[in-house]
């Protein structure tokens, strides 16, 4: 008899919820109104919700209401699979639907059931929908189940807690007893979480930090998660504080022969980011890493292999020693494990084996994902530097990741790396170029094609045949979107430029350019032949050799507001562009460093960070001074005590005067005029149970006679987690020299307390003052970034008779690359010829760098600059050129004291 049984195809799907359509499902509540309650029924009708939600069905806010307040009927049933999955519906619709306060009377009700299972879901459906009106309410319900013996009721308190601390922290705050009481639990994930909810209660005050974490290393937690959580401490501590107590560190070095392997591999990975760590610390951690290389579990060799080549990066000597384990790993099964393998081989490995394992990697590149490509890239990236005779090899295998499939973020990275290559090894730079023509025929992203005819129109005229690429970027006007075809344009004109016996031909690809059906392809070829006609060589050179010397949305902006003022008696003036670029650097991964660095940025693009609004340090300026000078500007001239001052010349960056996590939060911005200084501090109250008013700041100088005092403009109210600026102004007198001193500061204000719960002020307040950092007023705020077509030509023409010569040391600067950025960020000079750019590993290096001052004086510095014989210090001969002798005295006092 045949068997009636059948096999089901592999593609064929027996999955219940497949096809299963809302609409139906949401009729299928009324089974919760059902009496008796039938609990195999309803459950099967919660699983559907459930699955609903986690493909990423919406409902509205009437029918996530509907839902919940039908299941709340459910809580009469006594069917305990089918109260885990109400629970669990409750919890996903609370943040949808209305009205889920309602429920609170029935779970208060079951936190203090018999039942764990009812006390542990309760509470976590609790911490979402309580707010700070109610939380007081059920305050003690917390408490006792924070203390309580069961793990699971105990865990779900503390976690919940840990949620609820960003919504009502001063009440969560005051469980701090319990909570420690909570961390000798015998539950291993009672005690992680207690030390977790600890922690974070106490985080923002860094002496009870270090004297928890002290306390905890002496009681010897048991919880291999918690103990892992600790290191974590102990790592915080160490840098934060710098502290010199040996404790921490022995503590973590303890840990490395822990039996757990979470707990070892953990101390390990810490000890290898440490900034300042001995062989010893090193090496220990790098053999139990390489122990873990040899696990049978793929998740402890994955994360050995992983920190060994975060490690290659920093440290690649200490990685050697794992090299055969390595080895071993590259024909693991895993393909991310075997990816990573090389990679660090790669960083730690020699000249000779770097085709071998080039070629293991092409062979499963089709099987890793784009993120460890990535990784691949930067590994390859690296190793040109370190071996620039295989550039053949990298350069091939960086063509083939382009050619493949992936993301844009993949094939930015791997051009990224290709440049790298060219940049850094000249005879890498044929080769380049003809595997990038090739690319760009079958390229996806017109981004990545208009940035390689840019490689082609630069670097393809300088090599021994440019004819060869000329039909490559014709090509692209023939048969590519109108961005891609002016791009093309462009780098057909180079030809022209650079390289004279194909002007001509150059000429006739123009004029068939000129009926092209795109506005800007038509603008540009107009604009060339009218040049190359003119045979205007130096206007060419800068119009297709020059970069945008400024990021281009400041540059946008500029040009915005100066069309805005419809005042065009004087011309545009690009130098006037800021050059600012504000970025945003989350305060969970900071360094106690200000959320706004500045700096130039890459190709004229400019990188705006918006910070959330309820993070203090990051909302001083939500709303304004995203480009610098330009809005600067039209908001000062608002205030009627500044709208005298004349023309902004110049704003500074910011500068922060207080750590983030403190208090009361401020930085400052230098805004300077004709014969006036600015001081814009952005002001942030962090204390919710404080409002503070009449906010200002006191500035004493160190040299009041360079200055004088001319007004204040104070903060009437400085209300909770809202930003404000104060501001004070000064006079100086430009015809005795620019004042430069320093300022001792201090934040005065008068503080009412304020009922967290009610909102009430504690009336009268008090008068109280806040220490902050001191401020300087340094050259480079009185010089301002210009940009020369010519660096050289224009050196030249400036007379050697008013040029100052002055030789000096910069200490403990042990790279020419990190002196090149300091001299940058001391003169606040715009770097010219591509002059910041440093050759890795160089010991010497030629810096140019052109400004102006306030009166529009051009000014030229030549740095010259090599390390040390110890190779500790970087010895550097400035010269400044400019037709005032007085103001190189006033450029060169920036790094000479006197």
């Amino acid at each position: 008899m045949a068997s009636r049984v059948q096999k089901k195809d592999d593609d064929e799907s027996d999955f219940l919820f497949e096809n299963l359509d809302k609409g139906q499902v949401i009729q299928e509540k009324r089974a919760f109104n059902e009496s008796p309650i039938h609990p195999r029924k309803c459950s099967l009708v919660i699983s559907q919700f459930l699955y609903l939600l986690s493909r990423g069905d919406s409902f509205t806010k009437t029918e996530a209401t509907d839902i919940f307040f039908a299941a709340t009927k459910l809580f009469q049933s006594k069917d305990i699979p089918l109260r885990r999955l109400m629970y669990l519906l409750l919890k996903e619709l609370s943040t949808i639907s209305q009205d889920a306060i309602i429920v609170i009377s029935s779970l208060t009700k079951d936190m203090s059931h018999k039942i764990e299972l009812y006390r542990a879901n309760a509470i976590r459906i609790l911490c979402k929908i309580t707010d700070s009106s109610i939380l007081p309410q059920i305050e003690r319900y917390f408490k006792q189940s924070i203390v309580e013996k069961d793990p699971h009721v105990s865990s779900a308190a503390l976690v919940s807690s840990i949620h609820l601390l960003k919504v009502c922290p001063e009440i969560v705050k005051r469980w701090a007893n319990e909570v420690q009481e909570a961390i000798s639990n015998k539950s291993n994930m009672v005690q992680y979480h207690a030390l977790a909810l600890l922690h974070r209660i106490k985080q923002h005050d860094r002496l009870a930090v270090s004297k928890l974490v002290s306390n905890l290393i002496k009681n010897s937690l048991r919880s291999p998660y918690a103990q892992s959580y600790l290191i974590r401490c102990c790592v915080e501590v160490i840098e934060e504080t710098n502290t010199e107590d040996r404790i921490f560190r022995e503590y973590i070095e303890s840990c490395l022969r822990s039996k757990n392997e979470m707990v070892a591999y953990e101390a390990a990975r810490s000890i290898c980011t440490f900034k300042n760590v001995s062989n010893k610390e090193i090496n220990s951690a790098v053999g139990v890493l390489q122990n873990f290389l040899n696990s049978t579990k793929p998740t402890l060799r994955f994360a050995a292999v992983r920190t060994l080549n975060k490690l290659a990066q920093t440290n690649p000597t200490a990685v050697i020693p794992c090299n055969l384990d390595m080895e071993n790993l590259i024909t693991d099964t895993n393909r991310s494990i075997a990816t990573l393998a090389i990679t660090t081989l790669l960083k730690v490995g020699n000249e000779s084996n770097v085709e071998r394992l080039i070629k293991q990697i092409a062979n499963f590149l089709g099987d890793i994902n784009d993120e460890f490509k990535i990784v691949v890239v930067d590994a390859i990236t690296s190793l040109s530097q370190k071996f620039p005779k295989k550039y053949k090899h990298l350069i091939i295998f960086l063509n083939k990741i382009l050619r493949d499939e992936g993301t844009l973020q993949l094939k930015q990275a791997t051009l990224d790396a290709i440049l790298t290559v060219v940049n850094n090894i000249p005879e890498s730079k044929e080769i380049a170029l003809t595997e990038l023509c090739d690319y760009i025929e079958d390229c996806d992203f017109p981004d990545l094609s208009v940035q390689i005819l840019h490689l082609i129109g630069q670097e393809g005229p300088l090599t021994s045949s440019p004819a060869q690429y000329m039909r490559y970027i014709y090509n692209r006007v023939l048969l590519d979107g109108g961005i891609i075809r002016a791009a093309a344009v462009t780098s057909i004109a180079k030809f022209g430029l650079l390289y004279e016996p194909m002007k001509e031909k150059v000429v006739i690809l123009l004029q068939r350019c000129l009926l092209d059906e795109d506005d800007e392809v038509r603008d540009r070829a107009t604009l060339y032949l009218k040049l190359f006609k003119e045979n205007d060589v130096r206007y060419l050179n800068k119009v297709l050799m020059d970069d945008v010397p400024v990021p281009l949305n400041n540059l946008q902006k500029s040009l915005e507001l100066y069309l805005h003022q419809g005042d065009f008696s004087e011309p545009f003036d690009i130098a006037s562009v800021s050059t600012v670029v504000e970025t945003y650097q989350s305060p969970l991964l900071g360094d106690g460093k200000s959320p706004f660095s500045t700096g130039a940025s890459k190709k004229g693009d400019s990188v705006t960070g918006t910070p959330k609004s309820n993070n203090a340090s990051n909302n001083n300026n939500n709303n304004e001074e995203s480009s610098g000078p330009e809005s600067f500007a039209t908001k000062l001239s608002q205030i009627p005590q500044f709208s005298t001052f004349g023309k902004l010349l110049k704003s500074s960056e910011y500068i922060e005067l207080t750590e983030t996590e403190t208090e009361y939060v401020v930085n400052c911005v230098k805004h300077i005029y004709r014969e006036h200084i600015v001081f814009q501090f952005n002001c942030t109250n962090t204390l919710n149970e404080q409002q503070l008013s009449n906010v200002s700041v006191k500035m004493v100088p160190s040299d009041p006679k360079l200055l004088k005092y001319e007004c204040s403009i104070p903060i009437d109210v400085l209300p909770y987690g809202e930003p404000q600026q104060c501001y004070v102004a000064i006079r100086y007198i430009p015809a005795n020299g620019y004042p430069l001193c320093s300022f001792s500061n201090a934040l005065k204000f008068k503080v009412k307390e304020v009922d967290p719960s009610t909102g009430e002020l504690d009336e009268p307040g008090y008068d109280d003052q806040y220490s902050l950092e001191r401020l300087e007023i340094v050259p480079k705020d009185f010089l301002n970034r210009a940009f020369v077509g010519n660096f050289s030509e224009e050196w030249k023409k400036m007379s050697e008779d008013t040029q100052l010569v002055q030789t000096f040391s910069l200490v403990g600067v042990k790279s020419i690359d990190e002196a090149v950025k300091q001299i940058i960020k001391t003169l606040g000079m715009a770097p010219a010829e591509k002059s910041e750019v440093v050759t890795p590993k160089s010991a010497k290096h030629i810096l140019y760098l052109t400004g102006k001052s306030l009166n529009n004086q051009l000014i030229y510095v030549r740095a010259r600059m090599k390390l040390d014989q110890s190779q500790t210090n970087t010895d550097v001969e400035l010269t400044i050129k400019s037709d005032d002798e007085s103001l190189n005295d006033f450029v060169i006092s920036a790094f000479i004291e006197k």
